[in-house]
């Protein structure tokens, strides 16, 4: 009886996957998704597609899907063990509501849902695996797992995507790629500023800022890392005011799936997660928050706070990281927040919280730890093809067997490049590169060489 129990809670073994294996069929429906009520974020992008993914691959008669929790985290880049964390996106998608119309000679229909269904997180116990399960609402089960119109949508090139908007036209622009005029939908802007954003809040909107904040950046992220097209803004003006607007699909030269993978794509950005330690968070806290939250929204919070911190009129912070924290949350830095007034004299150098002697040694440290990691990338880079093989192996050799299951699955599947393990590789190579612990004085003139605030 045991048997047969574990039997059950196994996933089946999976195959290496293919070009083709490694993409969702996504229907049409379920990519401009705006939000009726709370809001969806990068990482419940990516959540969702990877259920979807594994429903396909499972079949639409299956009543019920089963995945161990490790696969998905792995799948959808989830670079945490938090499963709060987990269990706050899962309900995110959960009030999200989709539409679908469809007519024929003798019926309109028109169905209004839920994006996913019932979730279930099964911890078994000891030496068993945790489980994921999960539903569709039955009235668009099918038109999610088996979808007749759909976009293929690659999972590779999904994950690369660093903020939620860029997720979402990358996605807009596989759909209308193929389309005679590759032109997507014609909408009004505060449309387009909840699809892009995942907001359900937004009721009016400056477009000088929705276009600066969101979408020049996301269109930039996609020239970068899209290699089958680019996109344009197209914009529809009446009178003065622009009050739609569409994309234009481009398509470029045509490149292997597999240089998608490249080093040289991997977008992690090292200067914004040092930004986050210094303004207190620990490191692996910012590296954990930076994996999961909309790049997007943490650059601009981090402006935000910044702007704060310069206002010699408000009281001083007293403690820039939690301000930080509760400006995320509550979404400070919205798309209609009004740019900073210009000063009439010198900006004035921020205000810090002042710190024990422990908390500046370790915030030093930290911020140290980071530097390495980004030379050491940078060294690696430089290398040779057969000293980064050499490296590789000695990393696998030393450090795999030691690390979290789904960090060492993201690594045998794309090595370096892989955002979930790229750290860990990057640390240990730091750490191997230069062994020596730092004194304090190699701290001091750190801090004092990168004018680290405060400290």
């Amino acid at each position: 009886m045991v048997e047969e129990d574990n039997s059950q809670s196994r996933s089946p073994p999976r195959q290496p996957p293919t070009a083709e294996e490694q993409s969702v069929a996504k229907a049409n429906e379920a990519i401009a998704i705006r939000p009726k009520r709370g809001r969806l974020t990068l990482l419940s992008r990516r959540i969702y597609n990877a259920l979807l993914y594994h429903s396909q691959r499972q079949g639409v008669d299956e009543p019920v899907y089963r995945l161990t929790l490790s696969e998905l985290i792995g799948d959808a880049r989830f670079n945490s063990n938090n499963t709060e964390l987990l269990k706050s996106h899962l309900r995110d998608m959960q009030a999200t509501t989709i539409e679908w119309s469809t007519s024929s000679s003798s019926l309109k229909r028109w169905v209004s849902s839920q994006l996913l269904g019932t979730v279930t997180i099964e911890e078994q116990g000891r030496g068993r695996p945790c489980m994921v399960t999960w539903r569709y609402p039955d009235e668009i089960k099918e038109r999610l797992v088996k979808p007749h119109q759909y976009t293929r949508v690659l999972l590779e090139m999904s994950s690369q995507m660093r903020s939620y908007s860029a997720a979402v036209l990358y996605e807009i622009g596989a759909r209308y790629l193929t389309s005679p005029g590759r032109l997507s939908m014609r909408e009004d802007v505060v449309w387009w500023a909840a699809v892009l954003t995942g907001r359900s809040d937004i009721k009016e909107v400056d477009y000088r800022f929705l276009k600066r904040d969101v979408i020049s950046k996301a269109l930039a992220e996609i020239d970068a890392l899209c290699e089958d097209f680019g996109l344009e803004l197209i914009e529809h003006k009446r009178g003065r005011k622009i009050e739609e607007i569409q994309f234009r699909v481009v398509p470029k030269v045509q490149q292997r799936l597999g240089d998608i993978s490249a080093s040289n794509r991997n977008v992690f950005d090292l200067a914004l997660v040092g930004r986050l330690i210094a303004l207190g968070l620990k490191q692996d806290e910012a590296q954990d928050l930076y994996a999961t939250t909309d790049e997007g929204q943490i650059r601009a919070t981090l402006d935000h706070v910044d702007q704060r911190l310069r206002n010699a009129a408000m009281p001083e912070l007293k403690s820039p990281a939690a301000y930080f924290k509760d400006a995320l949350k509550k979404g400070y830095a919205g798309v209609t927040a009004m740019e900073p007034a210009p000063s009439s004299g010198p900006a004035l150098a921020p205000p810090v919280a002042v710190l024990s002697e422990a908390d500046r040694l370790r915030r030093i440290r930290e911020l140290w730890e980071n530097d390495r990691m980004g030379q050491a990338r940078a060294v690696f880079a430089e290398m040779p093809q057969p000293m980064q093989a050499e490296v590789r192996m000695r990393f696998e050799a030393e450090r795999l067997d030691q690390v979290a299951a789904p960090i060492a699955r993201a690594w045998r599947r794309d090595g370096p490049a892989s955002r979930v393990a790229a750290t860990t590789f990057f640390r240990w190579l730091a750490e191997d590169t230069w062994p020596e612990e730092p004194s304090d004085r190699v701290l001091l003139d750190f801090a004092l060489q990168r004018g680290v605030a405060g400290l």
